[in-house]
């Protein structure tokens, strides 16, 4: 863990670096970030019972931390390339740290969604620095390889680790004798590790130059705002249908505004986001890549999560050890595509690795359910159905976003590596939000039309309607709408995969050098 290097590109002269507890301290922080987004989700019944929170104002416990992250990355990083990457960092993991602290004292509804907003601005605030310190901090080549499979994987494994968390934390009663409500931990675990790395990065990792009084204010407000509207939108159409007055006003205010930062950026000195950063086809395949291949793999974790649940009747915290494997597989993918990545193409790795994760995508949408009358109770066999799939799942995403995550910030200037990394962040977000919007539309009507194909049925044979519909036609209806979720996200993961093969055609050897495109670089 004391593994000291020369001082790579952008530290201090004479100054070395521990690049082991750097990388430490850099994936405890992303880890705590993505896990973030769904610790909460097993506790929500919890949480909704303690604060009385209403059905629809629920989900905004878990819309309200991605909405505020999603629309805030841009800006955040472009902060860490502007006032320091360290600086915007440390701000970031202290701010995350005190809003967990403060949702898991929350008394009230107001107080939480208020602090999940808060942690929103941590996260996007830390996640984009994070991933220009890997860059900047570790040497290009087998080192910095391995510095991106690790990111990568704790990127992939945050949303399982979140689940197993989740369910384990809630089902505690009291922590070292204390009573203390469980749903309450999953926001409170954040506080110390959030502040403890925040006060040891300055001693394992170095500071970025910073540019003050170059922040682009029009852009940073269209921008973030337009960004807004957008996510707002998509994650409305998610509950509210794409029909919705609200949704569509979002979604127009959102573009327009965005329409509008475009043209602001295309105009100052010093823009936000920096048109150069897509102006290399290879990363700006990768950024698309990586908008569509987060949407469908969110398809697995959420409509899955309800399946083992409600249809197999998995209790919470069993739910949660189910996903266990897809962490395992993920590491252990993620690590070997970080050796792997030295001797194949980027392009072949990452369309083998979608094809897998679209493979997998299509097994989970033949999971077994009933929809004939009469319907039985039908469901997967863990072993046989899903866990095949899971780790193939694993498997293909671990080969994916290595080098994703590689040719996402290869070769940007140095000045740029904080918005570089944003706009990766963002696209993930965003991409995420937009493809969950649309499998739940997708498994929602499959839903309605079943149910309403089901109560024609029974009316032709003449069985009345009376009291609620048996828990197994329900468990059956929800079962198809995700079967076809999973087909639609298999579709999304086949689009990921026909943009990596078709654009990214950047050579291994590229990825052990330096520096900004067409500049002088050296083999790491």
């Amino acid at each position: 863990m004391t593994d000291v290097t020369t001082t790579p590109a952008g530290a201090p002269p004479g100054r070395k670096q521990h690049l082991g507890w750097a990388l430490v301290l850099i994936s405890v922080a992303q880890l705590m970030v993505v896990l973030d987004g769904t610790i909460v989700n097993i506790a929500l019944p919890f949480i909704q019972s303690d604060l009385d929170i209403s059905q629809d104002n629920l989900r905004w416990v878990v819309t309200g931390y991605a909405l505020a992250f999603g629309s805030l990355l841009l800006l955040g990083g472009r902060l860490g390339d502007l006032y320091g990457r360290r600086k915007i960092f440390m701000i970031g993991l202290v701010v995350f740290g005190v809003a967990s602290l403060l949702g898991g004292l929350a008394t009230s509804e107001a107080t939480l969604l208020a602090a999940r907003a808060l942690q929103g601005l941590g996260a996007a605030l830390a996640s984009p620095a994070a991933l220009a310190l890997i860059a900047t901090t570790f040497p290009a080549g087998p080192a910095r390889n391995r510095a991106f499979a690790v990111y990568a994987a704790m990127s992939g494994v945050g949303a399982a680790v979140g689940l197993l968390l989740g369910g384990w934390l809630t089902g505690l009663d009291s922590v070292f004798g204390l009573d203390v409500e469980g749903w309450r931990l999953t926001l409170l675990i954040n506080t110390p590790i959030g502040i403890v790395t925040a006060l040891l990065a300055p001693r394992f990792l170095n500071e970025s130059e910073s540019h003050p009084g170059e922040l682009d204010l029009p852009g940073a407000v269209t921008g973030t705002l337009g960004l807004l509207g957008l996510v707002y939108g998509i994650s409305r159409a998610g509950t509210d249908g794409w029909g919705d007055t609200w949704t569509i006003a979002s979604l127009a205010v959102g573009l327009l505004l965005l329409a509008t930062f475009l043209l602001i950026e295309s105009r100052v000195a010093h823009p936000l986001l920096p048109t150069r950063v897509f102006a290399n086809r290879t990363r700006a395949a990768s950024y698309v890549a990586m908008f569509f291949a987060p949407a469908a793999m969110f398809a697995m974790f959420f409509y899955l999560s309800q399946y083992i649940q409600t249809v197999m009747g998995y209790s919470s915290i069993k739910a949660g050890v189910a996903f266990l494997p897809f962490c395992i597989g993920l590491v252990a993918a993620a690590g070997i595509s970080s050796n792997l990545i030295n001797r194949i193409d980027p392009r072949i790795l990452a369309g083998v690795g979608t094809l897998m994760a679209a493979v997998a995508l299509f097994g989970f949408s033949r999971i077994p359910h009933d929809t004939s009358l009469p319907i039985d109770s039908v469901s997967a066999d863990y072993w046989t159905d899903l866990f095949p799939f899971i780790m193939l799942m694993a498997l293909g995403m671990g080969a994916t976003f290595v080098p994703l995550t590689l040719t996402a910030v290869h070769h940007l200037r140095a000045e740029d590596s904080g918005i570089g990394s944003g706009v990766l962040n963002t696209m993930q977000q965003v991409g995420g939000a937009l493809g969950l919007s649309l499998l739940a539309t997708v498994a929602t009507q499959t839903m309605d039309d079943l149910a309403a194909k089901l109560a024609k049925a029974a009316e032709q044979a003449g069985v009345a309607a009376s009291g609620p519909i048996p828990d197994s036609v329900v468990h059956q209806v929800f079962a198809a709408g995700a079967s076809d979720a999973f087909l639609f996200g298999a579709g999304l993961m086949l689009l990921a995969s026909l943009v990596t093969w078709v654009f990214l055609n950047v050579k291994h050897e590229e990825l052990a050098t330096d520096g900004p495109e067409g500049m002088p670089v050296h083999v790491g």
